[in-house]
This record gives structure tokens, sequence and C-alpha cells, in this order.
């Protein structure tokens, strides 16, 4: 099993940290506690809520950085590490790195894998400059303090060249679905995940968080704005969801 690393990452994964990692500083430790709270019951949550959908769009996920043949992969706010997984299983050649700031669900990844974890905040990762091909988020940006400043680190951390894979909840794109789904979210869900992990209030912020996230035209523009080109979006089952991707631009070149 791998040991999780508060600070740095050890195993096979400690030639591209640096010691250390900056605090996380302010609402995120209301972040953290929500989902130390749900920690063991979050992957039966996740499954029931989502129909199963879930393991379906990881699945798409890793196929996609399949595509680009990476040797190194970083799996950010990789919770219990289910997409790391998916990212080991179709990258058999790849070294996956999972990171999380939330060291109960770290723990549970633990115990369902073998990839090096690494405790650290997405703004300030323990890691050197350019020293992964790609690196993913799956339901994790929308909870971060600084949207632009995490995906300006995950640019930092990325080769030239290197792929970004952004997948999180967005809003339907029909407005026949909208209100139902929108009455689903604030006042099914929440109700649902409090029977399932005994924590409706971790739940309740959801609905609002999905509402406020950036999506379609304006995340493709944030994107652009944080050091990557080719940005594109896969939209997820009517649009609940969507995959952002995009290619960290070489600044250094002429």
């Amino acid at each position: 099993m791998s040991e999780v690393s508060q600070g740095e990452a050890r195993g096979r994964g400690s030639d591209l940290a640096t010691p250390g990692t900056g605090l996380i500083d302010r609402e995120p430790e209301l972040i953290r506690g929500a989902f130390a709270s749900i920690a063991g019951r979050y992957d039966l949550a996740n499954h029931f809520l989502s129909g199963g959908a879930d393991f379906l769009w990881r699945s798409r996920a890793a196929r996609m950085i399949a595509r680009k043949h990476p040797r190194r992969i970083l799996d950010l706010a990789t919770g219990s590490g289910d997409l790391a997984i998916a990212l080991g299983r179709a990258c058999p050649g790849a070294e996956v790195v999972g990171g999380d700031f939330c060291l109960p669900m770290l723990e549970v990844a633990r115990r369902k894998c073998a990839l090096p974890l690494v405790c650290a905040d997405a703004l300030h990762l323990p890691f050197h400059d350019a020293v992964f091909d790609a690196v993913t988020v799956a339901f994790g940006l929308r909870n971060m303090v600084s949207w632009d400043g995490a995906l300006r680190e995950m640019a930092r951390v990325l080769v030239p060249g290197g792929t970004l894979l952004v997948m999180d909840f967005s809003m339907p794109e029909t407005r026949l679905f909208l209100p139902l789904y929108r009455f689903y979210l604030h006042r099914i869900l929440p109700h649902l995940a409090g029977v399932l992990t005994g924590q409706s209030a971790a739940y309740a912020y959801l609905g609002e968080s999905i509402e406020a996230f950036p999506r379609g035209e304006a995340m493709l523009g944030l994107i652009r704005s944080c050091g990557f080109g080719e940005a594109a979006r896969h939209s997820l089952f009517f649009g609940i969801a969507a995959i952002y991707t995009g290619r960290r631009l070489d600044i250094s070149a002429p």
C-alpha cells in the first residue's frame, strides 16, 4: 500500500517534489472538514447519486489522457482515488501521483490503491516546475478558493505541451431539463446525500457551488487565461457535467 505523505511526495514520486507546502488559507478549512466528515461513505454517495455515471465519466477522462501517452500524471483533488486508479489502468506505463488537501480522504485512497499520495494545497503544490505530462482534477476545482490560482499552479507543474483535464459538474443545456435539475440539485440531492452519509450539511453548499462555477465559454476563457491553449469542452449527460481540456503553452518560446 502507498503511504500518505503530508507536504511532500514519497515513494516513487519523491523525485518530483520540494519539501513543504503552503497553508490553505480561508474557507477551505470548512471544505476540508466537510470532506473529512463524509470520507468513509463518499464513494457510496457518489455512485448512488450519479446512478453509476461517475464510473463512465472517469473512464472517459482516463482514456482521453491515455491518448496523450503521458509518463507522469498528477491527479489533483484525488479524494478517494477513483480517477487516479482509472488513470493507472488506462496508462499502465505512467507514474500516477494522487494529491489532495484532506487527509481522511487520502486514507480512503490509500486503502484502495498503491499509488503515491500527497497531502497538498492546490494553490501551493509541493512539486518542481514542469515535472508532469498531464494534470487532472475531477470535481475538485470548483471547491478551490481561487480557480485561476489553482489553474496557474497546475500550469507551473506541467511540461510545455502537457495536458490539463478538468472534470466537474455543470448545468443542463436544455431549458426543459434545467428547472427539473435545479429542483433535484437544491431540494432532493442534499437530503439523499444526508441519508447516505449522515452529513446532509456537507452537501448543502453543492447546488450553489455548481451554479456559481464557470461553464462553457466562461470556463474555456478561464483556462486560456491561465497559460493553456487548445481549450476544449466535452459535455457529459445532457450537460450536467463536462470535461475541459487544454494544452500547456510554452511561454519561453519566441
